[in-house]
């Protein structure tokens, strides 16, 4: 039997599929970061399983021992707390030994906290980059926000709400017209999306929110030589509030198709 890697809700158990569900309660094993957060799931959709911790803690010596159960045929289904195994969770050094071992590795999609907070945030390209947990100190934080200015299209990144105050000043203070969405609690109960310039977010989060927390950072001001990009950006802005379109609207359609700041769009064809 192939391992089968499942991804689980993000928040709203409601949201775990069909087949995750059948795989888990068929499984011989369920591996999870933690039993108990699995278990209520289960239960939830009242199925029983046999549940088997599986964490950063113990990656290793459970990849050992698990690995021969696989080899002989066992069905293992492998989660982590919330999205897909492997991804900013246990799970990676699993699935690359199971493949070098010639045990079929399955995935079972489903909810992902990087693709839903990148639609709420309505920054979406034809690109994005995913950062995973963002860096701490403020060293590393201005370095990544310097790599971020060559970086044209968005990127989405973790972050605990404990830090939260202190990144959105640093991104304040490097690019403050930078377009962010704080993605809180998706999919639960409050969940709350704030868009805004990072200036303006810096402000509004001064002090630590309660819950999960996921960034979206708008793209980079594209820029060419003499300033064409921008000054052809303008232009379509303008165009757009010529013909009927509300400013703000027309720098938002504008933006999503040059890589410019919306905000930057807004304030500079004013």
């Amino acid at each position: 039997m192939p391992l089968a890697v499942c991804a689980t809700p993000i928040g709203n158990l409601e949201d775990v599929t069909l087949r995750v569900l059948s795989e888990l309660a068929a499984a011989d094993v369920v591996l999870c970061e933690d039993t108990r957060h699995t278990r209520v799931l289960l239960e939830r959709h009242g199925l029983r399983a046999r549940l088997l911790s599986y964490h950063e803690h113990n990656e290793a010596r459970r990849t050992a021992e698990l690995l021969p159960r696989l080899e002989a045929g066992e069905r293992v289904a492998l989660v982590s707390d919330a999205g897909l195994p492997g991804v900013s969770d246990p799970g990676a050094r699993l699935v690359r030994a199971a493949l070098d071992a010639g045990v079929d590795v399955t995935v079972l999609p489903g909810p992902s906290a990087v693709e839903t907070a990148l639609v709420a945030s309505g920054l979406v390209l034809e690109q994005y980059r995913f950062l995973g947990f963002l860096p701490r100190g403020e060293k590393r934080l201005a370095g990544l926000w310097d790599e971020l200015q060559a970086w044209p299209w968005p990127a989405i990144a973790f972050e605990s709400p404990q830090r939260l105050p202190a990144t959105l000043r640093s991104l304040a203070a490097a690019d403050p017209e930078r377009d962010v969405a704080v993605c809180r609690e998706l999919t639960k109960r409050f969940e709350e999306v704030v868009r805004g310039a990072a200036a303006a977010l810096a402000e509004r989060f001064d002090a630590p929110p309660k819950g999960e927390i996921t960034l979206v950072f708008g793209p980079a001001a594209a820029r060419e030589e003499g300033g064409e990009v921008e000054e052809r950006a303008l232009a379509a802005v303008a165009e757009l509030v010529a013909a009927g379109v509300p400013r703000r609207r027309a720098a938002e359609i504008v933006s999503s198709l040059a890589g410019i700041s919306r905000n930057r769009l807004y304030k500079q064809s004013l």
